[in-house]
């Protein structure tokens, strides 16, 4: 059996493509500073019809039932379109054999499937991985400090105009002789305030670029930011560290605060605000070592729960379990605090107004900190399966075809061999480009003999060649380099593997995302 396939003979690939079994993973939301998992591939084009013409004959590719096609007209997002089909041309077919265009034969080991027609998956018009905050701006562009980009959500002025509310009558008593204008001096707060948060996750984001891990973008949301950290770190050592970064600056700041207080006058307005900035940094740093994710303190306790199991999925669950339950007694504790009078306010006989606020303001403390929890636990499922992406798996057996060969032909001589997906070879057997699927489908059945796979190929860049040996992140990393629809597969010796298709990784992508740990 032939393993190499000679020169411009490509391996075959994996037949099987993973099932489609949900919806594109959702975004890690919350508001703690865990790593961001990486996302699915996505369709280059959500607006792609179902093409309405004659349906195929027997020597067409046969698409995979309950999927959709693609009419192939458009050129590919990201994948730029290096010839078109040939309409004008009306010679009679031609079909030439060379070596390079014998179908290749599957590697020792791996089984034949003669039966399996050149199908379309997908869209056909699938997209290098993105993920779903780099295709959203999440906000104003404030700068990018150390080259991370600092973005203030809409929900964060929403926050400043009730801090400035709020604050602003507590000026207006201390300092009655401001007038409207403790309503400015409030608003300051607000600002310095979430400066104050900034600098938190500041602290986060030089740490993950103290130990090579790379930072996405900060954002300043509601109740708080988030460091948008793309890699998980290496060690539970790091991790804490990490984690108690931003705490530990945001207690420094609240020390700053108050030997500044001890320079002026507390019943001035500097004293009044370097005293309201003391007392919220403290807050900021009180809650966020909570033992609970997605909190720092959740973190913290999930490294501590990893260096001792050595299982970083362990200490994930010990710390969003933990979390969930901080949720509940955040839910619960919070308004009868308040309302016994333990937080320092008098206590409350009757609901009013200010118990609705408190019991509303602690449900969407509990609400965030649940979801937050939650979507730790998920991220840590995907990355307990991302090693399951395999380029070497998902790969599609593939045949050579010259670049003059009508594509009814070469769609018959896939067929014949089992493949789904044409590479095109010079006179050399040495491959050129890789011939489009979305392409492909949008020929109609009766001008497929007139038109040269070659003219429906997309020219191989560096980028578009892909290693059999990547998995998980490094193959998502490679993919997301380079957005195309196909990737010519090789193994390190250079010797061609077969096709990858994005939507294929798309699908194994949910489907990891579905399965339980």
């Amino acid at each position: 059996m032939d393993v190499s396939g000679g020169r411009g003979q490509p391996r075959p690939g994996n037949d099987e493509s993973a099932e489609h079994t949900g919806p594109e993973a959702p975004a890690p939301g919350g508001t703690g500073d865990a790593p961001t998992a990486p996302s699915a591939p996505t369709p280059a084009d959500a607006k792609d019809a179902r093409p309405e013409g004659p349906t195929p004959d027997a020597g067409a590719p046969a698409p995979e039932s309950g999927t959709p096609q693609d009419t192939g007209a458009a050129p590919d997002h990201g994948a730029p379109d290096r010839g078109a089909p040939a309409h004008g041309r009306d010679r009679a077919p031609e079909h030439p054999e060379s070596p390079a265009d014998r179908p290749a034969r599957a590697p020792a080991g791996r089984p034949e499937h003669p039966d399996h027609p050149f199908a379309h998956s997908g869209s056909g018009k699938g997209q290098a991985p993105q993920r779903p905050e780099e295709r959203r701006r999440g906000g104003l562009l404030m700068g990018r400090p150390f080259g991370v980009p600092v973005y203030v959500a809409p929900s964060w002025f929403l926050v400043a105009i009730l801090i400035t509310w709020v604050f602003g009558g507590q000026i207006d008593r201390v300092l009655p002789e401001l007038g409207a204008a403790s309503y400015l001096v409030s608003l300051f707060f607000a600002v310095a305030f979430y400066a104050s948060v900034l600098v938190h996750e500041l602290a986060h984001t030089l740490a993950a670029l103290r130990f090579k891990l790379p930072v996405r973008r900060i954002q300043l949301q509601f109740f708080g930011g988030v460091s948008e950290i793309e890699k998980e770190a290496e060690t539970p050592g790091r991790e804490f560290v990490l984690a108690f970064v931003g705490p530990l600056l945001s207690l420094v700041l609240a020390g700053l605060f108050y030997l500044g207080l001890l320079a002026v006058d507390p019943s001035s307005v500097p004293g009044v605000l370097l005293a309201g900035l003391m007392v919220s940094n403290l807050i900021v740093a009180a809650f966020n070592l909570l033992p609970g994710l997605p909190l720092d303190g959740g973190r913290m306790l999930r490294a501590v729960v990893w260096a001792i199991t050595g299982k970083p999925m362990t200490g994930t669950v010990a710390a969003a379990w933990v979390g969930r339950a901080l949720a509940v007694c955040v839910l619960i504790g919070l308004p009868l605090l308040t309302q016994s009078g333990a937080l320092g306010s008098d206590a409350v006989d009757n609901v009013g107004m200010d118990t609705v606020l408190d019991a509303l303001l602690a449900a969407i403390l509990a609400a965030i900190i649940w979801t937050g929890a939650g979507n730790s636990l998920r991220m840590a499922r995907l990355r307990e399966h991302l090693p399951e992406l395999r380029a070497r798996t998902l790969t599609r057996r593939a045949v050579p075809v010259e670049s003059d060969t009508p594509l009814s032909e070469a769609l018959r001589r896939a067929n014949a061999a089992g493949a789904r997906a044409l590479v095109v070879v010079d006179a050399d057997g040495v491959p050129v480009s890789l011939v489009r699927e979305a392409a492909i489908v949008g020929v109609p059945e009766h001008r497929r003999p007139w038109v040269p796979a070659g003219t429906l190929a997309q020219d191989i860049t560096d980028g578009m060649r892909v290693s059999a040996e990547l998995a998980g992140e490094e193959l998502l990393d490679a993919l997301r380099a380079t957005p195309a629809t196909e990737y010519l597969v090789v193994e390190e010796t250079g010797e061609i593997y077969g096709v990858l298709s994005a939507a294929d990784v798309e699908r194994a992508f949910v489907k990891a995302m579905a399965r339980p740990s």
